[in-house]
């Protein structure tokens, strides 16, 4: 039979020499040796006859607490380990109890353990990174990363800490900090491809998507058969609009697992950029009915409806935007779509997506006073100013106010056309819809703006870039310069410059920026009530200058937000406004050339009318 006091390695026990019986410590050596050789109750034996002996040893008091840590016996866990620490306060043993402490959620507790762990021995990088784990489970992630990065400090080839601490700054939206441990953990293990994943994501958070590409094509080589990665080419080629680029790799992911659905995503969107509507149609349906309630394939079917004119599927269909993450109150009162009377009610009508979407549809405000009710309209921030003085509402709130009035009934802006049963043919089009802008605003940009003697043509090229389709909306500022010989005055109606275009914007002499007035929409509204004519590409300022009634050119990509429609130059919800589409993908050239031709003429026809005037 086998001698449960015999150490792992089969060395002699030692014995007390006069009494013939095991020592303590050689009791303890062989509970060590059992345990890390996976027999658990023999270590346990060994423990509980050195303990028999010396009821005070740290050691075994601890590799007690171990055992109990094994079989998730937590509470006896807790009282050995804590035994051990009164005895002997080695940072190993409150390493144990905090691991214990956090097994039981006790994370303030755990955490105090740590953090004194760290004290006791300050130059131990593990002991700093057990410290960051007790801090990200309390949601501490800052100081986690500060914890990290010391660790890092005192051993910088720890690739575990370096990705942890990468991946806790992606997540906190440091993204350029990310990158840059992720860098050293790549120095650290060249092509480990979780790695150049994350790299990649990095980089296409950044723009920076040829960068991106080239990492995945990198990872591909390495994994070939991975369908993640497969999918993630696919996602940077759409990322740099090259859609028809991105489907093999799309469908090679597939191939590689079928019904992927995020590959399916992507694939149907790729196809709809590129207008095989039909075929983006069936995978959005396919994904549909494999899988009822994903809701970003029910947005993916109402945006091609609403795209294609089929407003009354596709206002419904929108409507599974409430399925996913949404930034809107759940309120208790009904919300309301147009079945109840409003006559006599309050209404409260809140922004529920961006400002250019705000501006569209505040249009419907007017019409729920017709109803007879009493409308709450609450808006972003920088809207408030403008739009506080919109007919027919009540009362006008920033979102940032802190309490609401009481109401009966609430709409997000984005239903009410919903609720109003739109059609193309009902769009309300009436413009202007918005409030004149003040009259003292209005001389105060007369004023700054000089003397009127050409056409003055305020210009945006850049939306958020925070939106997904940014990149195909967008466009670079140089790009405006082929205008810049016309006979007109250029003036910037462009917030928010990117970093790119802003060496561009200090270079272009004929273009007058006085953006640092335009403090909020109130303002701009005036700006653009000053300008003979706003091109734009599809943001907020080409929806308030339409709204404005404003003579307003808007430039397309290819396939645009469905509220552009297809293959048509004017806009059914804007009646000033014109459209200048793509040809074909990525075919911004070709857009300046018409826009270059018509201002040409915009030019001829002022001059001639100023050659007319008589003397």
């Amino acid at each position: 039979m086998k001698d449960s006091n015999r150490p792992a390695d089969d060395a002699t026990v030692q014995v007390d020499e006069s009494t013939g019986t095991p020592t303590t410590s050689a009791l303890f050596l062989a509970a060590l040796g059992h345990l890390r050789a996976g027999r658990a109750g023999d270590a346990e034996a060994c423990c509980r006859e050195a303990l028999a002996l010396d009821s005070e040893h740290a050691d075994a008091l601890h590799l007690m607490g171990l055992l109990a840590l094994q079989v998730e016996q937590y509470g006896q866990a807790t009282d050995w380990i804590a035994r051990a620490i009164q005895r002997e306060p080695k940072p190993i043993y409150l390493t144990s109890l905090g691991t214990c402490l956090s097994r039981q959620d006790r994370g303030e507790e755990a955490l105090q353990v740590f953090d004194k762990a760290v004290q006791l021995k300050p130059d131990d990088a593990n002991l700093w990174r057990d410290l960051a784990n007790a801090l990200v489970a309390l949601e501490r992630t800052d100081e986690a990363v500060l914890s990290l990065q010391h660790a890092l400090k005192l051993n910088p080839q720890h690739w575990e800490t370096a990705n942890q601490c990468a991946v806790l700054l992606h997540g906190l939206g440091r993204v350029e900090e990310s990158l840059s441990y992720l860098d050293l953990c790549d120095a650290l293990r060249p092509n480990d491809v979780a790695t150049l994943q994350r790299q990649a994501a990095c980089l296409s958070n950044l723009k920076r998507f040829e960068d991106a590409l080239s990492l995945c094509h990198r990872s591909h080589t390495l994994a070939p058969h991975d369908a993640a990665i497969c999918n993630n080419l696919g996602t940077v080629l759409r990322s740099l609009g090259r859609d028809e680029d991105a489907l093999p790799w799309l469908d090679r992911a597939l191939s590689l697992q079928p019904g992927f659905r995020d590959a399916l995503h992507n694939r149907a969107a790729a196809l709809a950029k590129i207008r095989k509507l039909s075929e983006a149609m069936a995978v959005y349906e396919q994904l549909r009915t494999d899988d009822p309630t994903d809701a970003l394939a029910e947005l993916g079917i109402a945006h091609l409806q609403l795209l294609t004119g089929n407003f009354g599927a596709g206002w419904a269909g929108r409507e599974a935007r409430w399925k996913m993450r949404r930034n809107y109150p759940q309120f208790a009162q009904p919300v309301w779509l147009g079945r109840q009377s409003l006559a006599g009610k309050t209404i409260l009508v809140a922004s529920d997506e961006g400002l250019g979407d705000t501006l569209q549809f505040v249009r419907y405000v007017p019409m729920l006073a017709e109803r007879g009710a009493r409308v709450v309209l609450v808006v972003q921030d920088p809207l408030y100013p403008l739009l506080s003085k919109l007919p027919g509402i009540s009362q006008c709130l920033p979102m940032s106010a802190t309490r609401l009035p009481p109401f009966d009934f609430h709409c997000p802006l984005m239903s009410l056309p919903l609720a109003f049963g739109t059609t193309l043919q009902t769009i309300p089009a009436s413009i202007p819809y918005l409030p004149a802008p003040d009259d003292d605003r209005v001389q105060a940009w007369q004023r700054r703006l000089g003397t009127h003697d050409r056409l003055r043509v305020g210009l945006c090229w850049a939306g958020n870039p925070g939106q997904p389709d940014d990149h195909n909306r967008s466009i670079a500022l140089r790009t405006f310069l082929q205008l810049f010989d016309a006979d007109a005055v250029f003036i910037s109606v462009q917030k928010e410059t990117k970093p790119e275009d802003q060496a561009a914007l200090r270079e272009m002499t004929g273009m007058i920026d006085m953006t640092g007035h335009l403090t909020d929409f109130a303002e701009t509204a005036a700006l653009l009530s000053c300008l003979d004519l706003v091109i734009s590409v599809e943001t907020s300022v080409a929806h308030l200058a339409g709204a404005l009634g404003r003579p307003t050119w808007t430039l397309l990509c290819y396939t645009p937000d469905h509220r552009w429609l297809l293959d048509r130059d004017d806009s059914p919800w804007y009646p000033s406004m014109r459209l200048f589409r793509q040809d074909s993908p990525g075919d911004w050239q070709g857009v300046f050339d018409r826009v270059r031709r018509a201002l040409e003429k915009e030019i001829a026809s002022l001059q001639a009318d100023v050659a007319f005037i008589p003397e």
